[in-house]
């Protein structure tokens, strides 16, 4: 066998290129993620710092627009609005998912290729077409209330998306649809590759559908949720593009979320420092979140 080359302190060097070769392979990476992220992001922080309406001279705010955040109403609203949302964009995506994953998997159905293109079909469609279809489908004389009196339930029909009641649950009930179809396919994926040999023991001692889920599948798919959870914790929180196109925040602020208050207060009321301490507390809280759920999963499988 073939030994390590000893370097000057006595220790063997891992073959290949010395380290520094290999940071100089990464180093134009490293300088457009610098360049397009790390240093807009830090341009955000020095502006959350400052009040500033992007066109005057930029005064000194200190922690003012950060205590804003906790003091503030309409400040506190929007994250709110986006914890809530976040049942629908991810607890209810994975939870589908996972059953859709466990019921295919068990037995085996005709058209599978078929039926997981139409449930993944939402993430192909950009969110600004889906945000436009689902607006007509939610309007007062959409097809939804159109449903809904021909079933003779007119009576449960309302403009879902100027209801002060209905409507942060009605674009959450979008989020659903989108992510659905991206957790399902995951959760089969991950599936196949769990040993039939595991089943097939699991059914040999007389475990049934619901004790087979809970004991085989749902253990063998932890990577895979550790991913949805992941993707679809951060498609909540950033969420704009469908909020902008069905209910711009209204009606009133009853939909307004903290990426949608970013645009709101940087465009259309000239809170620029405002703005830049909602984003990055937004940031903190997609790092806060997707690092707690990654250490979780990681702390089982350990």
């Amino acid at each position: 066998m073939k030994r390590l080359p000893n370097t000057a302190g006595g220790r063997r060097r891992a073959p290949g290129e010395p380290r520094a070769i290999g940071y100089l392979y990464i180093l134009p990476a490293l300088l457009l993620y610098a360049a397009f992220l790390l240093y807009p992001f830090g341009q955000s922080v020095w502006l959350s710092f400052v009040h500033w309406d992007g066109l005057t001279v930029a005064t000194s705010a200190g922690f003012d627009n950060y205590r804003d955040l906790f003091t503030d109403p309409a400040l506190r609203a929007p994250f709110a609005h986006a914890l809530l949302l976040l049942v629908f964009y991810s607890a209810l995506p994975v939870a589908i998912g996972l059953l859709l994953a466990a019921a295919l998997s068990r037995a085996r159905v005709r058209g599978m290729t078929f039926f997981r293109t139409v449930l993944f079909l939402p993430q192909v469609l950009a969110l600004v077409v889906v945000g436009v279809a689902w607006r007509s489908i939610l309007a007062p004389d959409g097809l939804l209330n159109d449903v809904l009196r021909a079933v003779g339930l007119g009576s449960l029909a309302r403009p879902w998306l100027g209801d002060y009641d209905w409507a942060l649950p009605a674009v959450g009930v979008v989020g659903t649809w989108v992510g659905t179809g991206l957790c399902m396919v995951l959760f089969l994926a991950g599936a196949q590759r769990i040993p039939r040999e595991l089943y097939e023991a699991a059914r040999m001692d007389g475990a049934g559908p619901v004790r087979e889920f809970f004991s085989v599948t749902l253990p063998g798919l932890r990577p895979q949720i550790a991913v949805a959870l992941t993707l679809t914790i951060v498609a909540g929180l950033r969420n704009f593009d469908l909020i902008y196109i069905t209910t711009s925040g209204g009606p009133g602020n009853t939909t307004s979320v903290p990426a949608y208050e970013v645009y709101h207060r940087a465009f259309e009321t000239n809170q620029v420092g405002s703005a830049a301490a909602v984003g990055v507390a937004l940031t903190v809280l997609i790092f806060v979140l997707t690092v707690t759920v990654s250490r979780l999963v990681e702390g089982r499988r350990s």
